[in-house]
């Protein structure tokens, strides 16, 4: 039996042909790893607070107004909240975003958030910057920013 389709007959029984996925970018992907890992924090932190509280999942999904099975999946980092989730969240848990989303812990270390794992520095403002500025130098005060660079970087065995 062939069905009729707006794209033309489709075969009933028979399995499509599925396309290829489009090879991820290494800042898309670098992206999804941010995205997880911060997903994650929140989950923890939120877990955290949530068990020095005494509360149930249940309680603290009452309390945010969200279902508990959704607070379970965001507490287990499978999910990230909205913003105004997370403000909910925080007053729930009287929890601080910035431990929530892992930035009093990065600031500690005296870094960015999660910059050391990017494997695309490219995709960093502060790159982009820099190279917006070398593109405009003269030839000469490039070579020379080429030879002060050269200097302050370790070197590689």
């Amino acid at each position: 039996m062939v069905k009729t389709h707006p794209r033309g007959p489709i075969a009933s029984g028979r399995a499509r042909k599925k396309r290829p996925l489009a090879p991820a970018s290494a800042a898309a992907l670098s992206r999804r790893q941010l995205e997880r890992k911060l997903a994650v924090s929140v989950g923890a932190s939120a877990r955290a607070a949530r068990l020095r509280a005494g509360l149930t999942q249940a309680d603290v999904a009452d309390r945010v107004g969200i279902a508990s099975e959704v607070y379970g999946r965001l507490e287990r980092g499978k999910m990230m909240p909205s913003v105004p989730t997370l403000f909910r969240l925080c007053l729930a848990l009287q929890l601080s975003a910035d431990a929530s989303l892992g930035l009093a812990l990065a600031a500690a270390a005296g870094a960015g958030l999660w910059e050391e794992d990017s494997t695309d520095k490219d995709d960093l403002p502060e790159m982009r910057r820099l190279l917006r500025s070398l593109r405009r130098l003269p030839r000469p005060q490039l070579k020379l920013m080429s030879l002060v660079a050269s200097a302050i970087l370790p070197t590689r065995r």
